[in-house]
């Protein structure tokens, strides 16, 4: 089967090494001009690694491995820890890392650069497609892996609003202000999120979630973020110190509404292009990962009914991982009263077994329970 794939993210490159593996030929057409770089790292669960286990992909020595995740109050009391190795793994690595390794090894013509797809044409035997650097392709299947706006979601539904959902994440990798050993930290306050996580490299992955649209876009970021995170305990100060040197971004986070098919016979989408969903715990790029096999897997069983099967296989776990994202985090509203400091406080009497429990039964929810164990 001829496989065309918009998009050479991470979904996108991922689906291109499952599609070469059963034994498909296959063209990646991305709309950059070059490998896109940048963007922080990567949270990657149990269910997420055994889809790259299963692809030949070992990021073991690429990314960072972490045993636990703490949670604290802006003030700096711990409330909780949770073992996230009890329900798996986790293992953060940055997104220009995790690119390269999937990249590693794809025949040589396999990605083409300024190539991004401007129209396309399903036709009984075949789908024709049209690329911004002049070229037609022709092939059985087009995946559109093409992230949040994505053209061919564009095509298939039509024009939808904006899908932000008034919250942005400032983010970012620099390096370690503080030892976080094999920890993660997540701080909540009734100003919003910050959390850490340590990356590859000496590298610290670092967000801090904002309102958005930012009421002066104008502002010095850094000064803005100082003013809204400035009173939290440590390592926050240290990071925003940290910052001055830094490249500090805002990411608007973003959630589609999930079609209950996601393409049609010749074209189907993958990950952001159908179910976009705030960075909250990596569920994006894990709920991607899972996409891909999926997909691979109705192809394999019936490719005349795949897209049907692949929508039936992933829609539920996708709607519920986005359901959660959307409503794990609060800027305004009365959610924030419960992010105070004496609820947060309140909270420390739940045995952190029972909240790791609870944690893990929730990967085992979201993610596909025979993905949820720790890869060999």
């Amino acid at each position: 089967m001829r496989v065309l794939i918009a998009g050479a993210g991470i979904g996108g490159l991922a689906a291109a090494r499952a599609m070469l593996g059963a034994g498909h030929e296959v063209t990646v057409l991305e709309k950059a001009p070059a490998p896109r770089r940048g963007g922080g790292s990567v949270s990657l669960w149990s269910n997420g690694l055994a889809v790259l286990a299963g692809l030949g992909v070992d990021v073991a020595g690429a990314g960072h491995r972490l045993t636990a995740v703490e949670t604290r109050t802006a003030s700096g009391r711990l409330v909780m820890t949770v073992d996230v190795e009890r329900g798996g793994a986790l293992v953060q690595i940055t997104r220009d890392r995790l690119l390269d390794v999937l990249t590693a090894g794809l025949p040589a013509g396999t990605l083409r650069f300024a190539a991004g797809v401007t129209r396309f044409e399903e036709h009984r035997d075949h789908v024709r497609v049209w690329t911004g650097d002049g070229g037609e392709h022709t092939a059985d299947l087009l995946i559109g892996a093409d992230g949040v706006h994505s053209a061919i979601r564009a095509a298939l539904f039509g024009a939808e609003p904006e899908p932000f959902t008034g919250v942005a994440s400032f983010q970012g990798l620099v390096h370690a202000p503080v030892d976080l050993g094999a920890r993660g930290v997540l701080i909540v306050g009734a100003s919003g999120y910050a959390g850490l996580s340590p990356a590859s490299g000496g590298l610290t992955q670092w967000f801090l979630d904002v309102p958005w649209p930012l009421a002066d876009p104008a502002a010095d970021p850094v000064i803005m973020l100082k003013e809204r995170y400035g009173g939290f305990a440590s390592p926050i100060p240290e990071l925003l110190d940290a910052l001055a040197s830094a490249e500090v971004r805002a990411y608007p986070h973003h959630r589609h509404r999930i079609p209950r098919e996601w393409g049609r016979r010749r074209t189907v989408l993958l990950g952001d292009a159908a179910h976009a969903m705030p960075p909250v715990l990596g569920l994006g790029a894990n709920q991607a990962l899972e996409d891909v096999r999926a997909l691979r897997d109705a192809l394999a069983d019936d490719p005349a009914t795949a897209v049907r099967a692949y929508s039936r296989a992933r829609r539920r776990r996708a709607v519920r991982a986005s359901r959660f994202a959307s409503r794990a985090l609060a800027l305004t509203g009365p959610q924030t009263l419960m992010q105070r400091e004496t609820p947060m406080r309140m909270s420390a009497a739940v045995p952190d077994r029972l909240m790791t429990a609870a944690f893990t039964a929730l990967h085992r929810a979201i993610g596909r329970p025979e993905a949820a164990q720790s890869p060999s």
